[in-house]
């Protein structure tokens, strides 16, 4: 079986790669795996760096999932939005190397990283739930209004408009665009390095502040649209 999500400590930063050959769908067996990476990221007291395989982050759940029992979608939402929210209040930094495509589900775990770089290309980052006949959970609303601009949120959520990486960056979805892959990762690694000297406790309590009404409204979303 294809490991899916691998795991590598290296002075202080915890990268986890996505890679399941194709587009990094999210995938129950996904969200599971990425889960106990941050489990071992925060035993590890580790700033994650979180990324994906050439040319994608994650394209966001596979379709399929939608053809599946109410059950099954349900569960399998309310684990990515429950990685969505755990990655929001985590207690160690988090950085986000995208190196192309960031797609719905995708796009959610990307806005839920404390600082996220992209890379120049043909890529297209966005949510594209209403172009392909789902409404957005709630959960994803949430993050997406906390990170998006307030134009940016209203467009990207209402209109299903995919965008590449420099109209992203203007939307809200990255803060730094990249030259290269090469690039991509240089930056993203030091930017993660300057994280280790942070303060941990002080970044913790923080980000729980800024981050109260929007952890609020996503943990809530996540329990009222699926269960507790």
């Amino acid at each position: 079986m294809t490991e899916l999500v691998t795991y590598r400590l290296d002075g202080g930063i915890a990268t986890i790669t996505l890679d399941d050959g194709k587009a990094n769908v999210m995938s129950e067996n996904m969200i599971g795996a990425i889960a106990g990476a941050l489990d071992r990221a925060e035993a590890d007291r580790a700033v994650v760096l979180l990324t994906g395989r050439s040319r994608m982050f994650s394209a966001g759940y596979d379709l399929a999932t939608f053809s599946r029992s109410v059950d099954d979608i349900r569960r399998t939402l309310r684990a990515g939005g429950n990685l969505v929210h755990r990655l929001l209040g985590f207690p160690y930094p988090v950085v986000a190397a995208c190196p192309g495509h960031a797609i719905a589900q995708g796009a959610f775990t990307l806005l839920a990283a404390d600082v996220r770089f992209g890379v120049t290309g043909d890529f297209k980052l966005g949510l594209n739930e209403v172009a392909i006949g789902l409404t957005i959970p709630h959960y994803g609303v949430e993050v997406a209004r906390h990170r998006l601009t307030a134009p940016g949120f209203d467009r990207a959520a209402n209109t299903g408009i995919l965008v590449g990486p420099e109209e992203a960056r203007e939307l809200g979805f990255l803060d730094v665009i990249a030259a290269d892959a090469d690039d991509l990762h240089a930056r993203a690694t030091a930017e993660a390095h300057r994280l280790t000297a942070i303060d941990f406790a002080a970044h913790t309590g923080t980000k729980l502040r800024v981050r109260a009404a929007a952890l609020a409204a996503v943990r809530s979303g996540i329990d009222a649209e699926f269960g507790a």
